[in-house]
């Protein structure tokens, strides 16, 4: 492995889209008992039903630290047996999600490469949700040390796997709540941060959706709000009721996208994916399964997650949309049955998810995928 400081973009570098070809995937085992409780069980459970998921498609990896590896694999063999395709990568983590922590991929059609770009827990000292994010901050060069690829060292810039979407032909789409928080890269102006996103993911055209899931606690990650499924063609989280807070940050951003064109100059066709009609709020049982450390960002009773459906993560043949149960079982049908619709070849596969979420994000904040 090199460790690189040119620009991707200038050596022929892009970041493709997810749903082009995957050689395989990554999760980290769920293990904070900030994000997942000190009973893990429902975690681990739904983690595996990801993780196998993923591995009747294509490699798995799954980025375990020692004192979790015996615990990581009894669940798998009792949640599906054991699979040649999955594989245990020795590596230790502050927390559990894959797509804000693992290297960023990108390629030139023949080689494919990754970008560490700095981490620092969402926030930093200004609003960052937890002290220490060293071990997060330094998984994605062993991750690119372990696969024997190069990786361009972004140095200081601050970027989330979650807070950047492509359609894998020049266009990259971000959140301004996100992107533009005083705690990610306070020292550059949006211009700035726009030529670095085109320099790092060789995009031509960057869309700056406004906002994004009312109470994400990300600062509105794009990966929650706002997906291509296709060129020229997202699902963005909506819902039709005026008085939900999510109402006035969707329509906003509908507006403008209905307003812009991508990077090749085409219409962005948009299609609406509605959040749960029952906002799934944290109650006094959950909040007594959380265990916080010294500047950890707390739970509170009544705090509603920032539950969506386009939060899903696509396979090679498949797409794994969060479903939540219970009173929200009619808007779990009606997400997959819109997702079915524009997922063309690819099968919707429905994975219980409730416990995903009640750790912060859901099944593609958990996931990132090594393009072929």
């Amino acid at each position: 492995m090199k460790i690189l400081n040119g620009s991707p973009s200038a050596d022929g570098f892009h970041m493709p889209a997810e749903y082009e070809k995957h050689r395989a995937s990554f999760v980290i085992w769920p293990h904070r008992p900030g994000s997942f409780g000190t009973d893990r069980r429902a975690a681990c459970v739904a983690f595996s039903a990801v993780i196998h998921a993923i591995a009747r498609d294509e490699q798995a990896y799954v980025i375990v630290g020692k004192e979790h590896e015996e615990e990581a694999l009894a669940y798998l063999r009792a949640e599906g047996g054991t699979e040649d395709n999955i594989s245990l990568l020795s590596f230790e983590t502050d927390d559990s999600w894959a797509r804000d922590v693992c290297p960023v991929f990108v390629t030139n059609g023949r080689t494919v490469r990754g970008i560490d770009f700095g981490f620092n827990a969402w926030g930093g000292e200004y609003n960052g949700l937890y002290a220490d994010w060293r071990k997060d901050n330094e998984l994605a060069q062993k991750v690119c040390k372990e696969l024997s690829l190069d990786c361009y060292d972004a140095g200081n810039f601050i970027l989330e796997g979650g807070s950047v979407h492509t359609d894998g032909e020049g266009t990259i789409m971000v959140t301004e709540s996100c992107l533009l928080s005083p705690g990610r890269n306070p020292g550059l102006d949006k211009a700035e941060i726009e030529e670095n996103l085109k320099k790092y993911l060789g995009g031509q055209k960057v869309l700056w959706l406004p906002r994004g899931i009312y109470n994400d606690e990300t600062d509105e990650h794009v990966d929650n709000v706002c997906a291509f499924v296709s060129p020229a063609h997202v699902v963005l989280a909506w819902t039709d009721d005026k008085n939900d807070p999510q109402y006035a940050l969707s329509k906003a951003s509908l507006d403008y996208l209905e307003n812009e064109t991508d990077a090749l100059g085409r219409k962005i066709k948009v299609t609406k994916l509605p959040i749960p009609e029952h906002p799934i709020l944290v109650d006094e049982k959950l909040l007594s399964g959380y265990e916080f450390e010294t500047g950890e960002d707390m739970r509170e009773v009544g705090e509603r997650l920032a539950a969506s459906y386009v939060n899903f993560f696509f396979t090679n043949s498949s797409i794994l949309v969060p479903v939540f149960g219970g009173e929200n079982e009619e808007s779990d049908r009606r997400a997959i049955g819109i997702l079915e619709g524009v997922a063309g070849n690819r099968k919707v596969v429905p994975v219980p998810a409730m416990a995903i979420l009640q750790g912060g994000g859901n099944i593609h904040c958990i996931t990132m995928q090594l393009p072929q």
